[in-house]
C-alpha cells in the first residue's frame, strides 16, 4: 500500500518567490498596472530579505538582514559611499518633499537660509495682496447679489406688518385662532397601566389603622413621653433661631457712629443680603490678624499698624475689638492725630467727644482734631465755640479761621477776620473777604493794608478795581488795573496773558464790565509779536464768544479796533458779534464808526442799510446808501441794494429809475437782469423782452437772460420761441446746467420721451460728471413708467458720480422698501457730510415712526445746509405732523434767520412772479403744502 501523502498547506505559496515575470492576475485575462508608490524612489531600492521558509532555514546568522548577492564586504562599501555622498539613496520616499528631503537634512540652518526664506515669505504675502482687494470686491458682490435675490422673511413682509397699524380693534379681534394641526397631536399616546404592588397596598393600610399598643421605646420611658430620638426638640431650635437672629440685629445696629441703620420695614431684605463670609474670606482675615498682631507687638509706636488692626477688626464684625484696639493705639501714640481720628469715628456719640478731648489735650496744635471736635458738635454755637477754642492754640491757621467765620454772622465775621488778617496776614482770601465785608472807605484801607502785605498779589489789584466800579467811579478802574500791572512788574511778577484773560471773564461774569474791559485793554498786547497781533487778538475773542464771554469779546475787539482802525475783517467781526449778542444801537454805532474809518468798503455801508431797513427805518436805510453812493460811486453792489430796497418795499418806479441810472453808467449782466425781473412784475412783456434783447447782445455768454429769454416765451405759450432761445443760449453757455434742463423739460411736453432722451444724452456728453443732468434723466425714465430703465441709469450714475448726494438720496427713495435701509448705509459710507443724504435718511425715519431719530436727522441737514429751503420745509412738515407749538414756531424762526435761498422746489415758489414779495415764513409754508401734494400724487401713482 502506498504511504499517506500529508496535505499541503493551501496559503503556503504565500511565503514562496513568485516565479520571474509573473503578473497577478494574467491568466484570467487582468492586466496589471503600476502606481506610484509601487515603483519608489527614483534610486534603486535594497532588495528585501526573503521571507520564504526555506530562505530562512538556508540561511546563517551572519546572512541575516543582508541584500541578495550581497556580501559584509559590499555593504560596508554602500554604507562608506553614503556617508560620503552625505545622505542615504535607499531612504524612504516622501510625497511632499520628494527625493530631496535628505539633501540638507544635516545641512546647518544659518543665517543665508533664514533671510531666503523671510524673503519668499514677502513674496507670498505680496502675491497674495495682489489679489487680495479683488477676491474681496468679488466675495463682496457675490453676498449683495444673493441678499438681493433671498431676502429675509422680515424684509419680504415689511410692508405687510406696517400695513398692521390701519387694523382696528374688532378687526384684530375677529382674526380666528389657528387651531394646533400638528401630527404630533393627532397621534394616540400609548397608555400602559401596571397593577400596584402589595408593598404599596401595605403601607396604606398600616397609615389608616388605628395602634392601641406602645412601641419598646415609649414603654421605656413610661408611655407619657415622646423619646428624644423620635423627634427633634422644637422648643431648643426655636431659641438657637432667635439667637442668630438677634446677633445679626445687633450686628446691623453696632454702627460706627451710634445710629441704627436697621431699616424698620426691610430690615428682613437686609439680612437675606447680607454678605456670607466663606471659609478663604475666613482665613485671610486670621492671617492678617495674626500679622498685624506682629506689626503692633513689635513696633507699638507704629500707628498705620494700630489703625490698620482696629479697620480688620470692623471688617471682621468685631467692632468691640476694635474700639479696645484703637483705644491702646492711643495710649502707645498719643502725638499721632490720625490714630485719634481713628479712634473718634469707631466710638460711639457718648464717647466720641471724650476722646476727641483727650486727643486736642494731647496734640493742642492739631486742625485735624479741633475740626473733628467741631464736627460732633449739633448747633452752630457749639461748633463755634470749638473752632475759637482751637484758635486760641493755634492762632495763625487759616483752615480755622475759615470755618469759624463761615460759622458768624456778618458782624461777628468782620470782627473775627480783622483779628485773622493780623495772624495770617499772608493769606489774600481773608484780605479779600474783610475788604467786602467793610464799608467803601474801610475796605479802601483793607485793601491798602494787604496790598502792603502781599505786593506780589493780582487779586488785590482786581479787586480795588471791582470796587471802585461797584461804588460808581469808572475813570478810576482804568487807572488801578494799571497801577497795579506796573507794580507787579516792578516786583518781577511775570504778567501771565491768558490767567489775566480769565480774571476778566470772571469779572464779567460778577457783573464787573468796567473792569473786564480795563484788565483787557491793558493786558491783551502783553507777549504777542506784533504780527501776530490781529489773528491772536482774532482768536481769543472768538473763543471767548464760544464760551459766552461776550463782554470780554466786545472788550477784546473794541482795542484791536484801536489799533486797527483800517481793516474791514475786524470791523466786520465785530460788527457780528454786535448783531448776534447787541443792541441795534450799539449795531448802529459801531458801523457809522466802521464807515468812518473804511468809507471803502461796500459790505459795511450794506450792512448798516439793511438793518436800518429790517428795523423798519426805510428812510434811514435810503439815507445811508446815498452817504454810501456819494463815497463809492461807481459801486454796482450799492446801486443794487438800492434797487432791492426801493423793490421790496414797493416802490417799483423808484426801482427802475435807479437800474436806468445803473444802465447808463455801464452795468453789468446783473443790472440788465434785475431790470428785466422789474419789468417782468409790473407785466411790461414788451419792455421786458427789449431789456432781454439788448442785455443778450451786450452779454451773450450771461446763461440767465437766455434763461428768462426762454420763460418768457413759454408763459405767451409760444414754444418753438422759447425752443429757439433754449438753443440759442446753449450755443453760447453749453455748460449751463439750467439752460440743459429747461430745453429738456420743453421737449419733454412738446415731442415726448424720445426727444428728451437724445437732449438729455447730448447734455451728458457736453457735461460729464453732473449728477442734476443724470438726475434728470433718472426722473424722465420714471416719469413715463421706465422703471428698468431708470435703475439702469441710477447705477451709470452713481459709476460716474459716486460722491454725488442728490443721486444717493434719489438711489434711497426708488429703492424697494426692505431694500432701502441697505442704500441708505451705502450712501452715508459714500457721502457722509451731505445734507441731500442725511435729508433722505431722516425721511425714511420719518416713514418708520421713529419720530426722535427722524428730528435728528432733519435737524443736522438743515444745520449742514441752511440756505436750501426744501430741508427747512421737509423739517417743518415733519413737526406739523409729529411736533409741538413750541418746536414749530422754533423751526418758523431759525428759517426765517437762514432766510434760504436754494433748493429745488423752495426755488419754483420763491421766484414765481406772484410770490415776489412773500416773506420767508410764508413761501415755507406755501412750500409745504406742494410737498404735501407731491406726496399725494406719488401715492396714487404707486396704486
Amino acid at each position: 500500500m502506498q504511504a499517506p501523502v500529508a496535505p499541503k498547506n493551501r496559503l503556503e505559496f504565500l511565503n514562496t518567490r513568485p516565479p520571474p515575470n509573473y503578473v497577478a492576475g494574467l491568466g484570467r485575462g487582468a492586466t496589471g498596472f503600476t502606481t506610484r508608490s509601487d515603483i519608489g524612489p527614483a534610486r534603486a531600492a535594497p532588495d528585501l530579505p526573503d521571507r520564504s521558509a526555506a530562505a530562512v532555514g538556508a540561511a546563517g546568522p551572519s546572512g541575516v538582514g543582508r541584500g541578495r548577492g550581497k556580501g559584509p564586504g559590499e555593504e560596508e562599501e554602500e554604507e562608506e559611499e553614503a556617508e560620503d555622498k552625505g545622505y542615504d539613496e535607499n531612504q524612504k520616499f516622501d510625497e511632499f518633499e520628494g527625493n530631496d528631503v535628505g539633501l540638507f537634512a544635516s545641512a546647518e540652518y544659518d543665517e543665508e537660509d533664514k533671510e531666503a526664506d523671510a524673503v519668499w515669505d514677502e513674496i507670498d504675502k505680496r502675491m497674495d495682496s495682489r489679489r487680495k482687494d479683488r477676491r474681496e470686491a468679488r466675495l463682496k458682490e457675490e453676498i449683495e447679489k444673493y441678499r438681493a435675490s433671498n431676502p429675509k422673511i422680515t424684509e419680504q413682509f415689511a410692508d405687510l406688518k406696517r400695513k398692521l397699524v390701519t387694523l382696528s380693534a374688532a378687526e384684530w379681534d375677529s382674526i380666528p385662532e389657528i387651531g394646533d394641526y400638528s401630527l404630533r397631536n393627532k397621534k394616540k399616546r400609548f397608555e400602559s397601566f401596571v397593577p400596584v404592588p402589595d408593598t404599596l397596598l401595605e403601607k396604606a393600610r398600616q397609615e389608616k389603622e388605628h395602634v392601641t399598643a406602645l412601641d419598646p421605646k415609649s414603654r421605656a420611658v413610661g408611655g407619657t413621653e415622646t423619646p428624644w430620638s423620635q423627634t427633634p426638640d422644637l422648643t431648643a431650635v426655636g431659641e438657637g433661631r432667635g439667637t442668630v437672629l438677634s446677633l445679626k440685629l445687633d450686628r446691623l445696629s453696632d454702627s460706627v457712629s451710634g445710629l441704627t441703620v436697621v431699616d424698620p420695614k426691610g430690615y428682613l431684605t437686609d439680612l437675606k443680603s447680607m454678605k456670607i463670609t466663606s471659609d478663604a474670606e475666613i482665613s485671610d482675615i486670621k492671617k492678617a490678624r495674626l500679622l498685624l498682631k506682629s506689626v503692633i507687638q513689635t513696633n507699638p509706636k507704629h500707628p498705620p499698624g494700630w489703625i490698620a488692626a482696629a479697620r480688620l477688626e470692623e471688617v471682621a464684625g468685631k467692632i468691640q475689638t476694635a474700639r479696645e484696639l484703637i483705644k491702646k493705639g492711643c495710649e502707645e501714640c498719643p502725638k499721632n492725630e490720625d490714630v485719634w481720628i481713628e479712634a473718634c469715628r469707631l466710638s460711639n456719640p457718648d464717647e466720641a467727644k471724650a476722646v476727641i478731648a483727650r486727643g486736642v489735650k494731647a496734640i493742642p496744635n492739631s486742625v485735624k482734631l479741633w475740626m473733628q471736635a467741631a464736627k460732633l458738635e449739633h448747633d452752630d454755637a457749639s461748633k463755634s465755640r470749638v473752632l475759637r477754642k482751637g484758635l486760641e492754640n493755634i492762632p495763625d491757621s487759616v483752615r480755622l479761621w475759615k470755618a469759624v467765620v463761615e460759622l458768624a454772622n456778618e458782624e461777628d465775621a468782620k470782627l473775627l477776620l480783622q483779628r485773622a488778617v493780623e495772624c495770617c496776614p499772608l493769606h489774600v482770601e481773608l484780605w479779600l473777604a474783610l475788604a467786602r465785608l467793610e464799608t467803601y472807605d474801610a475796605a479802601k484801607k483793607v485793601l491798602n493794608k494787604a496790598r502792603e502785605k502781599l505786593p506780589k498779589e493780582p487779586a488785590i489789584w482786581i479787586t480795588a478795581a471791582k470796587l471802585e466800579e461797584a461804588n460808581g467811579n469808572t475813570t478810576m478802574v482804568g487807572k488801578i488795573i494799571e497801577r497795579g500791572i506796573r507794580a507787579l512788574q516792578r516786583e518781577g511778577l511775570e504778567i501771565d496773558r491768558e490767567a489775566w484773560m480769565k480774571e476778566a471773564e470772571a469779572s464779567e461774569r460778577a457783573g464787573s464790565v468796567v473792569t473786564c474791559n480795563a484788565i483787557i485793554s491793558n493786558t491783551i498786547g502783553i507777549g504777542v509779536e506784533e504780527e501776530d497781533r490781529k489773528t491772536t487778538w482774532v482768536a481769543d475773542a472768538e473763543e471767548c464768544k464760544k464760551r459766552g464771554s461776550i463782554e470780554t469779546a466786545r472788550a477784546i475787539y473794541a482795542h484791536a479796533l484801536t489799533v486797527f482802525l483800517t481793516k474791514k475783517s475786524v470791523w466786520l467781526k465785530a460788527a457780528q458779534l454786535e448783531k448776534a449778542h447787541g443792541t441795534r444801537e450799539s449795531l448802529d454805532a459801531l458801523l457809522r464808526k466802521a464807515v468812518t474809518y473804511r468809507p471803502q468798503a461796500e459790505v459795511l455801508w450794506l450792512m448798516g442799510a439793511k438793518e436800518k431797513w429790517l428795523a423798519g427805518d426805510v428812510p434811514a436805510a435810503r439815507a445811508i446808501l446815498q452817504e454810501a453812493y456819494a463815497a463809492i460811486p461807481n459801486s454796482e453792489e450799492i446801486w443794487l441794494a438800492a434797487f432791492k430796497l426801493e423793490f421790496e418795499n414797493n416802490e417799483p418806479e423808484r426801482a427802475r429809475m435807479l437800474l436806468a441810472k445803473a444802465r447808463e453808467r455801464g452795468g453789468t449782466e446783473r443790472v440788465w437782469m434785475k431790470s428785466a425781473i422789474v419789468e417782468r412784475e409790473l407785466g411790461n412783456v414788451e419792455e421786458e423782452r427789449k431789456l432781454l434783447d439788448e442785455g443778450l447782445r451786450l452779454f451773450p455768454s450771461f446763461f440767465k437772460l437766455w434763461l428768462m429769454l426762454g420763460q418768457l416765451e413759454e408763459r405767451l405759450e409760444r414754444s418753438t420761441d422759447a425752443r429757439t432761445a433754449y438753443e440759442s443760449g446753449l450755443k453760447h453757455c453749453p455748460n449751463s446746467t439750467p439752460l440743459w434742463l429747461s430745453l429738456a423739460s420743453l421737449e419733454e411736453r412738446l415731442s415726448g420721451l424720445g426727444k428728451v432722451r437724445a437732449v438729455l444724452t447730448t447734455a451728458r456728453k457736453r457735461n460729464p460728471q453732473n449728477p442734476e443732468l443724470w438726475l434728470a434723466a433718472v426722473r424722465v425714465e420714471l416719469r413715463h413708467g421706465s422703471k428698468k430703465e431708470a435703475d439702469n441709469l441710477m447705477a451709470k450714475a452713481l459709476q460716474e458720480c459716486p460722491n454725488s448726494g442728490i443721486l444717493w438720496a434719489a438711489s434711497i427713495e426708488m429703492a424697494p422698501r426692505p431694500q432701502r435701509k441697505t442704500k441708505s448705509s451705502d450712501a452715508y459710507k459714500k457721502c457722509e457730510h451731505d445734507p441731500h443724504v442725511i435729508a433722505a435718511i431722516g425721511k425714511l425715519f420719518w416713514g418708520d415712526r421713529k419720530v426722535d431719530k427722524a428730528r435728528t436727522w432733519l435737524n443736522r441737514a438743515v444745520t449742514l445746509a441752511p440756505d436750501v429751503g426744501d430741508f427747512w420745509g421737509l423739517l417743518y412738515k415733519f413737526e406739523l405732523q409729529h411736533g409741538s407749538e413750541e418746536q414749530r414756531e422754533e423751526v418758523l424762526r431759525k428759517c426765517v434767520l437762514a432766510e434760504p435761498k436754494h433748493g429745488e422746489r423752495w426755488q419754483v415758489i420763491s421766484k414765481a412772479v406772484e410770490n415776489s414779495h412773500q416773506s420767508v415764513e410764508a413761501i415755507l409754508k406755501k412750500l409745504v403744502v406742494a410737498l404735501g401734494k407731491e406726496e399725494k400724487a406719488a401715492e396714487e401713482n404707486k396704486h
